[in-house]
């Protein structure tokens, strides 16, 4: 893949021939050029829709009706394949099918650079693409799914009508959906039962001397597996590819950022700046701050003193919820004279850090709060921090004490901790809320432990306390996806590729004296 300033706008035959399938296994890398305006812009959209897929797989039934329904609506917005008919024609206001096809192509490649990067990367990556691919191979026409095959060369050994006869009595009782009608007129494939252990476990298939009998309609739980593991081999090559694509001084920043992406809302814009007074904070704490928050404010008050990565993740976030810069300096001073630093000390060692934080000193940036995937994914904490994430960095047993001194209840833990064992950091967050504010389903996608608390405010409230604007700025990569102009997105990317640094920056004023 090539990066050039222009677009283009054509299917070149061999495109044609990539993308004559709805669906494939991302086997072969694009080679035509792209513009990086583009390139963040098709990443960008590619995350957003798999981190709805993530939220749709714990919330729902994976492929029910509201799953699908809610994953094929959010696939249309995005412009990505959601039909199994090809459409050649384009829309009046979108994309034509192979354009939505090329689209899906070049996105899956550019998160496979972003997501290849660590293990635990790879692990989310892998888990919504497979969980996409599940659902689009689910709604291919049967012709589809056989076209697929052959062009995959996905060579399954099916069961001669002798060995069916049998057999019928037991792929009539072991196989789903199967009748003594149906058994006759589908094909049964056999294969190594350990390359069907989903259906295995589930009891779906007839298993005798290692084979498992699969009926044609779940073969996907075959093709899934051959998918993931392919995935996989693909993610370890990419990743000692790296250093290559490190060398690039564009490309680096942009997969950095990926990686750590956030496409919500931007909290630097402080439209409550001086409505949060500094009496209100502990209250606050205990009813409307997220765990990762409300810990740091806990362990602030109990020792007068954070390491600076606290003070960075803790800070911003005041910040964020309406704390002014005279706030900010009284609160941090007040706090850290009653441990073991005078006041003379503060004032020379950590006062021009807060005003460095909200941009009136040094580069004068309006620095912005960290984002969930931030807090989880950068800066892990170690001996005596006590910044992160609890619900990634926390030994399960003390994330289970603590939620239990939260007055969490023992069915809300338990489903909290499955949460954070399937490693839905941010799910096990919402879950949290939905328990402490005592609502079945929430309405929206926590990304943001600022976002946290707005919402937080609005259930206690009844909406009316805390008010934020509801157009505030979107962060560079929401913007580049919805701004037409290319010049507009460049600029974007200009400033997503800075934001690392701008932080990176901030953290030398933060360190201890």
């Amino acid at each position: 893949m090539q990066f050039t300033s222009r677009r283009k706008k054509f299917i070149t035959s061999s495109q044609g021939e990539l993308y004559g399938h709805p669906l494939q296994f991302y086997g072969q890398p694009p080679l035509e050029n792209i513009a990086l305006a583009e390139f963040e812009t098709l990443a960008v959209d590619r995350l957003k829709l798999l981190k709805t897929i993530e939220n749709l797989g714990v919330s729902h039934v994976k492929l029910s009706d509201q799953y699908t329904k809610k994953l094929e609506a959010e696939s249309k917005a995005l412009n990505f394949p959601y039909r199994s008919e090809v459409e050649d024609r384009k829309p009046q206001n979108g994309l034509s099918e192979q354009e939505k096809r090329r689209k899906d192509h070049i996105s899956h490649f550019i998160l496979r650079l972003a997501y290849c990067q660590t293990e635990d990367l790879r692990r989310w990556f892998i888990q919504q693409e497979v969980d996409l691919f599940r659902y689009r191979f689910n709604n291919l026409l049967p012709k589809q799914k056989l076209e697929f095959l052959h062009r995959n060369n996905l060579q399954y050994d099916t069961i001669s009508m002798e060995e069916k006869k049998t057999l019928v009595d037991e792929l009539i009782n072991s196989s789903y959906a199967v009748s003594g009608i149906t058994v006759e007129q589908q094909d049964f494939y056999k294969v190594p039962f350990q390359d069907a252990l989903d259906l295995v476990r589930m009891r779906k298939v007839y298993l005798k001397a290692g084979y498992a009998y699969i009926p044609h309609q779940d073969i996907v739980t075959i093709v899934l597996n051959d998918f993931r593991t392919r995935l996989s081999k693909a993610l370890a090559l990419t990743a000692r590819s790296l250093p290559a694509v490190q060398s690039d001084e564009r490309l680096q920043p942009l997969l950095n950022h990926l990686s750590h992406a956030y496409v919500g809302q931007d909290y630097s814009i402080q439209k409550n700046v001086g409505k949060i007074s500094l009496d209100q904070i502990d209250s606050l704490s205990g009813k409307s701050f997220p765990l990762c928050m409300r810990q740091l404010h806990q362990s602030l008050r109990e020792n007068h003193h954070l390491r600076h990565g606290g003070r960075m993740q803790y800070g911003l976030f005041l910040k964020g919820i309406g704390l002014s810069l005279e706030q900010a300096l009284q609160f941090w001073r007040l706090e850290f004279i009653r441990g073991k630093v005078d006041a003379d000390k503060f004032d020379k060692a950590y006062a021009y850090s807060i005003r460095h934080m909200f941009g009136k000193e040094g580069k004068r940036t309006d620095y912005t709060p960290y984002s969930c995937m931030k807090v989880i994914l950068s800066n892990p904490p170690s001996q005596g921090d006590h910044h992160g994430c609890p619900f990634r960095h926390s030994d399960p047993e003390l994330l289970k004490q603590k939620l239990q001194v939260y007055k969490v209840s023992p069915s809300g833990i338990s489903q909290i901790l499955e949460l954070v064992k399937g490693m839905h950091y941010q799910l096990a967050c919402q879950k949290y809320f939905e328990l402490t504010h005592n609502i079945e389903d929430t309405s929206f996608s926590l990304n943001h432990p600022n976002q946290y608390f707005l919402e937080s405010q609005k259930v206690l409230g009844g909406g009316k306390d805390i008010k934020r604007e509801t157009d505030a700025p979107q962060r560079s990569q929401d913007n580049s996806a919805t701004k037409g102009s290319a010049a507009a997105r460049g600029a974007a990317a200009n400033a997503s590729q800075g934001l690392d640094e701008m932080t990176e920056d901030l953290d030398s004023f933060f360190q201890d004296a």
